[in-house]
């Protein structure tokens, strides 16, 4: 230990009368709690046992503007960035819960319909050597087909260096999970730095970030707390720790307002230090609990397209078609010329099963006009 460090202890410790944990502050700003029986500890490495929390709606929501458009998709809401055309941030909820992988990733990149400048597309990253990835990852959203097939539109999809995107940045992911486990739920919200200047690749010149963010909250009693990472867009073997700052620190970098919803002096708490021993740092593997689902192949979605050519999409929807093209399954759709329309056995039985008027509410307050097949009487869009 640091020779200033044990002499200003050694004098704070000596000065201690039976009143209980004394606060004292090192040379390096640190604060450190001394105890009576002369051991102590830094402030930083307890957990906020003494905060509160209460119901707030959208709490991973960060603070927007009157001008900015919050685009919410089932799994996870973003703010789109036209001049980087890519999300600012996307931000959700994880639970325990769903870190259940009900559904294998689709791999259907696909435009964002939500986005009405137009998102990136697939010509945006063909040839430049760069991963789509993912801000909200697949993993994240294998809890139902639709956030699955959400997490791969291009509004979550950032231009990742491929021994980053399957490397540390994989690692992250996977202890993000773990944590969603260990507290019951969190609050994330991830994305590139975006400043000019930035390389740009395809013919709507996306940026290639060279910093990407993540913040977590857990604010679940007794152990409120939140943390931060910043990593550079390339391949590392250090550990995830050398990479955690405090959320204040990723506010200054990104000048987003994170978190903004909670009592100002209990986000200023939370966001200010970095408690490196309140979390684990040992990755779980998520479970993957598909019983009903579990022979079911992924297969071409038997929708006809505007153009009257089969949709080309890969569906893991018992019905056989993919979330654009659920409410053609009752409907005299023309068999395309290329083939025959082909359903697999084991979804045979249940291609048949009626559609139904969906159950969500629009934002007008009306009933959602869309028909659906879904067991749970939602259309892909609610």
């Amino acid at each position: 230990m640091n020779r200033i460090i044990a002499s200003i202890l050694y004098v704070m410790i000596c000065q201690l009368q039976l009143f209980g944990q004394k606060e004292a502050k090192t040379d390096y700003g640190k604060i450190v709690l001394l105890n009576e029986d002369g051991t102590w500890t830094y402030k930083d490495s307890l957990v906020n046992h003494h905060l509160k929390s209460f119901p707030i709606n959208k709490l991973e929501i960060p603070k927007t503007y009157p001008k900015d458009e919050i685009i919410s998709h089932t799994g996870y809401s973003l703010l789109y960035n036209e001049i980087h055309e890519q999300a600012n941030w996307v931000a959700y909820e994880l639970t325990k819960e769903e870190t259940n992988k009900l559904f294998e990733r689709t791999n259907n990149f696909m435009p964002d319909p939500l986005i009405k400048t137009g998102s990136a597309t697939d010509l945006d990253y063909q040839g430049y050597g760069y991963d789509r990835g993912h801000l909200a990852p697949a993993s994240d959203m294998g809890y139902s087909s639709i956030t699955m097939a959400e997490s791969f539109y291009y509004s979550n999809m950032s231009p990742q260096v491929p021994s980053f995107n399957r490397g540390i940045w994989k690692k992250l992911e996977e202890l993000v999970r773990t944590w969603a486990i260990e507290n019951n739920s969190i609050y994330v919200v991830t994305g590139p730095v975006l400043i000019k200047g930035l390389e740009t690749i395809g013919p709507d010149e996306v940026s290639v970030p060279k910093y990407y963010y993540k913040v977590i909250l857990d604010y679940t009693e007794p152990s409120i707390k939140g943390i931060g990472f910043l990593l550079p867009n390339e391949g590392s073997k250090e550990n995830l720790e050398n990479f955690a700052v405090s959320i204040d620190s990723v506010e200054s970098v990104t000048g987003i307002d994170f978190y903004y919803l909670l009592e100002n002096s209990q986000e200023s708490e939370i966001e200010k230090k970095v408690c490196m021993n309140c979390w684990s740092w040992n990755s779980v593997k998520s479970k993957s609990s598909r019983p009903e689902n579990k022979s079911v192949e992924s297969v071409r979605c038997n929708g006809i397209t505007k153009k009257s050519e089969r949709c080309k999409l890969m569906t893991h929807n018992l019905s056989g078609f993919c979330f654009h093209h659920e409410a053609q399954l009752n409907s005299e759709s023309p068999k395309t010329s290329e083939e025959q329309i082909i359903i697999h056995p084991s979804i045979r039985s249940t291609a048949n099963s009626s559609s139904v008027q969906c159950s969500g509410i629009t934002k007008s307050g009306n009933r959602c006009k869309r028909m659906t097949t879904n067991a749970n009487g939602r259309c892909y869009q609610h």
